[in-house]
């Protein structure tokens, strides 16, 4: 029979799902213990060390629920940045835009600050310093919050200037920014990539395209 659990209003209200203990320090006078407490629950699940996912819910108390990788990226970003300054791009835009086809295990997401990488039971969280005001953005809507991510002209852009992050291969790679640029603004990419400096990028991502 399934238990009956109940939380605080105010984190069952907050817009980011993901937590660290000190978000509910006015809530709880031992934030770690009670957390222990609702992973037992299956009301949080641990993400990594000192993050965890409220989960929906319709879920509570199901140990099998697993948020998307994607979600919990932007969810960890948004928790140590705020929502602002962090923003989905690279390979996980790209699938997000329905250019990647397969999952990864691997999400990038754009902070202010440099940092190595944080692995996850989901997968690998890359952090990539970037000023998110001068990147082209759009809204995400995930399970766990809702933020930013770079709209297709500009992770077209990003993945052609760096196409090492994320681990795919060039030859995954170039697919990837092929089926960006059949939805992509031609005259904004070529404004974006004037602003942003990167001729380079621009030129790869016409020579996938065959434009």
């Amino acid at each position: 029979m399934k238990r009956h659990v109940t939380i605080p209003t105010a984190l069952a209200r907050r817009t980011n799902k993901v937590l660290r203990p000190r978000d509910a320090a006015d809530v709880y006078a031992h934030p770690r213990g009670e957390f222990e407490r609702l992973l037992e629950q299956a009301v949080l699940r641990r993400i990594s060390h000192g993050y965890y996912a409220l989960a929906p819910l319709e879920r509570f108390g199901d140990p099998r629920w697993r948020p998307d990788l994607a979600a919990a990226a932007l969810g960890v970003a948004q928790a140590d940045y705020g929502k602002d300054v962090v923003a989905l791009m690279g390979i996980t835009a790209a699938r997000r835009h329905g250019a990647l086809p397969r999952a990864i295990g691997t999400a990038v997401v754009a902070v202010p600050k440099q940092r190595p990488p944080l692995r996850t039971d989901l997968g690998e969280i890359v952090f990539v310093k970037r000023d998110v005001r001068r990147l082209d953005l759009e809204r995400a809507d995930t399970e766990l919050t809702t933020g930013w991510m770079t709209t297709a002209e500009q992770t077209a852009l990003d993945i052609a200037a760096r196409p090492e992050l994320g681990g795919l291969t060039e030859a995954e790679i170039r697919p990837v920014v092929r089926a960006l640029a059949r939805k992509i603004d031609w005259a904004l990419v070529e404004e974006l990539a004037k602003d942003q400096r990167r001729p380079g990028a621009l030129a790869r991502v016409k020579e996938a395209a065959g434009a």
